[in-house]
């Protein structure tokens, strides 16, 4: 599903890092969370082996969430919203199991241990990660859903401190909730973002907070910083110390279908 204007090379990295003329301040840069390009992520977009990795996760890692508690427990609970969604899906891509997927992760039942794994666990994706199915199956929907790699200006609310340099390339490196909204005031206001993505995809639909408006953008795609704002701007996000403005450069999938040709 993934077409259109995404450009991919053989080491699917695409490095469009053109500089973009920036409206930037200086911003004090107190300790806190370095942005980077996430390398130990599990970044897999799945490119060229879809639908093997469907029949992937359902012979065999549909067995995570039968010996997996709380995914298990997160994918039973997910069940009146799957049912409710599903009826309600005009997209006929998306599966059930698609559905059950978002359901699970906007529910915040597995999301912080899942994300975590997503963020640090590269190195274990072929061995030790116990989050295949769902990792597949959102990034999957997410694809569906952005079919076209429609761009979207969105932005995301932290209680964290980041910190970065105008014109560094980045990539969030786990599934990255944004928003169309600006006053989701109760996600933070430490380091927040105004992202334009081209990979993320609007799960308003399907979503268990549809009021969240949530544009979920995968770990693969790649940002370049063009600009850093303090306080008091951009508009909407007035009360963030600091804004990180995020231009989407492509894609970098360092663990394409490795599980799969393994």
């Amino acid at each position: 599903v993934m077409k259109g204007n995404m450009l991919v090379f053989a080491s699917l990295c695409l490095l469009l890092c053109w500089m973009l003329p920036v409206d930037s301040m200086t911003v004090n840069a107190n300790d806190g969370i370095p942005l980077s390009m996430v390398e130990g992520s599990v970044d897999d977009m799945y490119l060229g082996c879809n639908e093997a990795m469907m029949e992937k996760v359902k012979n065999d890692y549909f067995e995570e969430k039968q010996r997996m508690g709380p995914f298990k427990n997160a994918w039973n609970n997910a069940k009146n919203c799957t049912e409710t969604k599903y009826k309600q899906n005009k997209n006929k891509a998306l599966t059930e199991n698609h559905i059950q997927a978002i359901c699970v992760y906007t529910s915040n039942d597995v999301y912080m241990e899942f994300n975590n794994a997503v963020r640090t666990k590269g190195s274990d994706y072929s061995s030790s990660f116990e989050f295949h199915s769902l990792h597949y199956l959102l990034t999957s929907a997410i694809q569906i859903l952005n079919s076209n790699n429609y761009c979207r200006r969105t932005y995301r609310r932290t209680m964290a401190r980041f910190t970065g340099q105008v014109n560094q390339l980045m990539r969030f490196g786990s599934f990255t909730s944004s928003s169309y909204s600006t006053n989701l005031k109760n996600f933070g206001n430490k380091s927040c973002f105004e992202i334009k993505t081209c990979s993320g995809a609007l799960l308003e639909s399907y979503s268990v907070f549809p009021d969240e408006k949530e544009v979920l953008i995968p770990p693969y795609e790649m940002f370049n910083i063009t600009a850093i704002k303090g306080r008091g701007k951009p508009q909407g996000l007035n009360d963030c110390e600091v804004v990180f403005v995020l231009e989407s450069v492509g894609v970098k999938s360092n663990l394409n279908c490795k599980v799969v040709h393994t």
